[in-house]
């Protein structure tokens, strides 16, 4: 499902796909997603318990769907890509939350899922870098004296 915001149409698509990325967040969110699924397979490799492994979880499921309210994108490839990747990783989020109290089964599951958001988020940045000739950042805090430059600069 994409929900989302209002795209400015004007512009040529470099201009508009920095504009999108500068008022939706999108490269920290695509960061974000990424820095969640890695704090899951931390958590599991450090066997935090099961509370703990929930709340990574729930945060990975969260972001994801915070994500997809950033959706559309002014591209619909990069849409139906951030979508997809964002969906699977809201999905592997609940798959690790509800298998959080032992269920291996789900666990391997959600595992699954998340090895596959790394491939699909960087086909998604490649889009953007293809449109705007720039490389998004991805990261999840500000630099300090940030001037609002979705690729960092």
């Amino acid at each position: 499902m994409v929900a989302g915001c209002t795209l400015d149409e004007t512009g040529t698509p470099s201009v508009q796909m920095s504009g999108w990325l500068t008022t939706s967040g999108g490269g920290a969110a695509i960061g974000q997603v990424e820095v969640d699924s890695r704090n899951i397979d931390l958590a599991l490799s450090h066997h935090n318990s099961p509370a703990a492994l929930k709340t990574v979880c729930a945060l990975l499921t969260t972001d994801a769907q915070t994500a997809i309210g950033n959706l559309p994108t002014p591209d619909n490839q990069l849409t139906n890509d951030l979508n997809t990747a964002y969906e699977d990783a809201a999905t592997a989020g609940n798959n690790c939350y509800n298998g959080s109290d032992g269920s291996q089964s789900l666990l391997r599951k959600s595992a699954a899922e998340r090895a596959q958001l790394g491939p699909l988020l960087a086909t998604a940045v490649d889009r953007i870098v293809f449109i705007t000739g720039h490389t998004p950042s991805t990261s999840t805090t500000l630099a300090t004296g940030d001037n609002n430059d979705p690729f960092g600069a």
